[in-house]
């Protein structure tokens, strides 16, 4: 899967796709959400542990949690996981 974003086309692989559905089931319902979250998300926080890692947040109203998207950037950006938060990490700047 592909999808647009500020960081460029963001790839969601196989291996991370069972990764995010084993390790996180509650997203499987969330996954058409990720095309708006990647695309516009209400909040992008920069990792603390990798310059290259950005967190994408989009808000889900009727769960009221977060849809986490965590996006390695670069020449190829890619998805390396995604989970549903209560609320957002910390932004570093």
């Amino acid at each position: 899967m592909r999808f647009n974003s500020p960081y460029g086309i963001v790839t969601l692989t196989n291996e991370r796709k069972i990764h995010i559905l084993t390790f996180h089931p509650d997203i499987a319902r969330y996954v058409s959400h990720f095309t708006e979250t990647l695309m516009n998300p209400d909040m992008a926080i920069p990792s603390i542990h990798d310059p290259k890692v950005v967190i994408c947040y989009r808000f889900l109203a009727r769960r009221k949690k977060y849809l986490a998207i965590v996006v390695k950037t670069g020449a190829h950006p890619f998805i390396l996981t995604a989970y549903l938060a209560k609320k957002p990490k910390r932004s570093i700047l």
